[in-house]
């Protein structure tokens, strides 16, 4: 059966994938603010946008504070954005050139043939199959309540996975060739719970919130790259609360103090696992079910001097541009939302792939040493 994700608040595209779900703390609002600027480039003109003191101050001056204030991530995600747009007008046009037809009645053909219409049987089935994670999306709602919601969010999965399919096929016919490429960031994870191999060639950070919902939808797709790739895999856990969620905080709070008791991993599962029980009073119960130190996980708990160590991660989050949870970077490509393991599995394998071919380079071409240490 084919892996849809079809609720959530919305998506961004990613270098390494294209998570569907994922909570949203910050608008991003800067597409509009960069268009005026392409419009003006049209007509060959600069605008003054306002005057201090005899000083004016054009659009360009204005455009490039813009640039300026956002991440690279979120650069690069416009860019991206408007050079995908381009080159898919490009083919679609050519090929519907080819096939005598308007480029809308190429796409509709080609995105809608006979068929492919998603019926209730087979909204039925994807229910009946993923009810654990659409319970946790929609607040287990039963199928009667969500049938016409989910047949029209299969449909648009199924039409934008037709379509996708489409553009990469029409992007080899035609030979298109992208040498933008993702910018890599550099995470501080210092201090941060881990786990994995140490000296990983692929590490994972990935900025969560324990009371999101998409959060925990996520967890089987982590598990199983866990499982899968053992030690060649480091997964780094970052605390981003959202202030939408109002025990966001506690969780995180709590977390750390088990964390302080060598337990964060444990404390972290049973988090996930049931995440009505966030609560102050909840969540010291956790800790007395995992044996844990109570007088000293209250004593920090209710201390709160972990909180400066919360509010460092979100500051690191912001700065990177994170607007939502789950967000992650894989050796500093970032994923946003809940991704399927596939998806995820894909990414590590080409980050696998791309330090092997690193370590052969080396080993073919090893730096030579100095003639004294030599002749040791």
């Amino acid at each position: 059966m084919k892996s849809y994700r079809p609720f959530g608040a919305g998506h961004k595209r990613r270098p390494v994938g294209s998570g569907i779900v994922a909570c949203f703390a910050i608008a991003l609002g800067v597409a509009l603010a960069a268009a005026p600027a392409v419009a003006s480039s049209k007509r060959g003109a600069d605008p003054v946008l306002a005057i201090v003191g005899g000083q004016r101050i054009t659009q360009s001056e204005v455009d490039a504070h813009v640039i300026d204030e956002i991440s690279a991530s979120q650069r690069y995600d416009l860019r991206k954005r408007a050079l995908d747009s381009m080159v898919d007008k490009y083919v679609v046009d050519a090929a519907a050139k080819k096939a005598h037809l308007a480029p809308s009645e190429y796409l509709d053909r080609a995105i809608h043939p006979k068929g492919s219409r998603v019926t209730a049987a087979e909204a039925r089935k994807y229910y009946d199959g993923h009810k654990a994670g659409l319970d946790a999306q929609t607040g287990g709602k039963p199928f009667a309540r969500i049938e016409s919601a989910l047949i029209a969010a299969m449909q648009r999965h199924a039409d934008d996975e037709r379509r996708a399919a489409l553009l990469a096929k029409l992007r080899t016919d035609y030979h298109v060739k992208m040498m933008f490429e993702a910018p890599r960031e550099q995470v501080s994870i210092a201090g941060n719970p881990w786990t994995g191999g140490k000296h990983a060639p692929v590490t994972i950070v990935e900025f969560s919130d324990f009371q999101c919902p998409f959060c925990r939808a996520a967890e089987p797709t982590i598990k199983q790259m866990r499982e899968k790739y053992g030690d060649r895999v480091k997964l780094v856990y970052m605390d981003f609360p959202l202030g939408m969620h109002p025990h966001a905080l506690d969780a995180a709070i709590a977390g750390r103090c088990a964390g302080e008791q060598n337990k964060f991993w444990q404390f972290h599962d049973a988090m996930f696992a049931d995440q009505k029980k966030l609560d102050p009073a909840s969540l010291k119960q956790t800790a007395a079910k995992l044996g844990l130190d109570t007088k000293k996980f209250d004593a920090c708990f209710d201390g709160k001097q972990v909180v400066p160590g919360i509010r460092a991660d979100q500051a690191e989050g912001v700065r990177l541009g994170v607007s939502g949870t789950p967000t992650f970077y894989i050796n500093g490509l970032q994923m946003v939302g809940v991704e399927s393991p596939q998806a995820m599995s894909a990414a590590i394998d080409q980050e696998l792939a791309r330090a092997g071919g690193a370590e052969k380079a080396a080993a073919a071409h090893p730096a030579k040493r100095p003639v004294q240490a030599a002749a040791q």
